[in-house]
């Protein structure tokens, strides 16, 4: 069975030996996904946008796999002890309302004082619901 992975373009990929994401057959599963940019953390102290941001580079891992957000089917969200959770849940939601993945929240002490959301994803591509469904 074919196997690849794309990058994001953190060094830590490279440097401790995993990808952003990877696909074998019809599965991707998204490591873990923080807020973090070319320069290092965004939005500090910003659990909302930090989610929206890991959710972004979701996207563009899983779209670089020839899948889309729609095929989602399960996603664990880690949150830093003391964070809003549920403004982290409502983000969330604002990319999968329609597609309703099975999904985990937690409570984690994140690695990092900056990050207070870490997301994993899995996708099986061609799992989406049908739109007149």
């Amino acid at each position: 069975m074919k196997r690849s992975h794309v990058d994001s373009g953190v060094s830590w990929e490279t440097e401790f030996g995993y990808s952003r994401a990877t696909r074998v057959g019809d599965r991707i599963l998204v490591s873990g996904t923080t807020a973090t940019g070319p320069e290092g953390p965004v939005a500090i102290g910003d659990p909302e946008d930090q989610t929206r941001f890991a959710l972004e580079k979701v996207r563009t891992a899983i779209e670089a796999l020839g899948g889309r957000l729609e095929e989602v089917v399960r996603t664990r969200i880690h949150v830093k002890p003391g964070t809003d959770w549920e403004s982290v849940a409502r983000v969330h939601g604002e990319f999968f309302s329609g597609v309703r993945p099975a999904c985990t929240l937690t409570y984690a002490d994140l690695i990092g004082e900056e990050y207070l959301v870490e997301i994993e994803v899995e996708a099986i591509v061609g799992s989406a619901v049908a739109e007149d469904a």
